[in-house]
């Protein structure tokens, strides 16, 4: 599990491809010098991925096909910047809202505008997942935990503070980037308590 609070911005190394899919290096960022092992998982763009392999300064996982063909993973490049979250622990706050690393669709920009130090962005979302998405309520893109300002025909605004902008990806948004949507876990739980799926 992870909060959508990116701890670091790393980028690709390398990546190469499999016969399952595609092995994957990553620069660690702030997070070099942290202890993982194998077997850990961290969330890339908001996807969960496994260590694989090691080093001081960056790990290696490997992408299955299907990881491909659900997220935007497979359009990353040596050199791309990716957003990174290592899973919490117990002992971790809550500050953005729980996210399983299990991308639901891929959405993409459809309108971006400067105010300030601030970014409002709308983001199309899939047909499929457009019943998920409600005013003030929680939604996860490339990794990151945002509110839903408003919820329009297959849109959803969402406004990218400073922060938020300086410390990951987002940062690097234009019209037409595609991104990995991940909806609230509780209304997927909800739907499914009321038979509605």
């Amino acid at each position: 599990m992870f909060t959508g609070i990116v701890q670091a911005l790393g980028r690709v190394v390398t990546t190469t491809a499999t016969p399952s899919g595609r092995r994957c290096e990553f620069a660690l960022g702030a997070l070099a010098g942290r202890h993982f092992n194998p077997g850990d998982s961290i969330a890339v763009n908001g996807a969960c991925l496994t260590v694989v392999t090691l080093d001081a300064d960056r790990f290696g996982a490997d992408i299955s096909a299907e990881t491909l063909r659900v997220t935007t993973l497979g359009s990353l490049a040596a050199g791309s910047p990716v957003n990174l979250e290592p899973a919490m622990t117990l002992n971790d706050p809550l500050g953005g809202h729980l996210v399983t690393g299990h991308v639901d669709g891929i959405g993409e920009v459809a309108e971006l505008r400067q105010e300030g130090g601030t970014a409002i962005v709308r983001f199309a979302l899939p047909e499929a997942l457009r019943r998920y998405a409600a005013r003030k309520g929680s939604i996860c893109i490339d990794g990151v935990s945002l509110t839903v300002n408003d919820v329009a025909d297959d849109r959803v605004l969402v406004t990218l503070v400073p922060h938020t902008l300086g410390q990951t990806i987002m940062q690097h948004y234009v019209v037409g980037t595609r991104v990995n949507i991940e909806v609230d876990l509780v209304a997927r739980y909800v739907e499914r308590l009321l038979g509605t799926v």
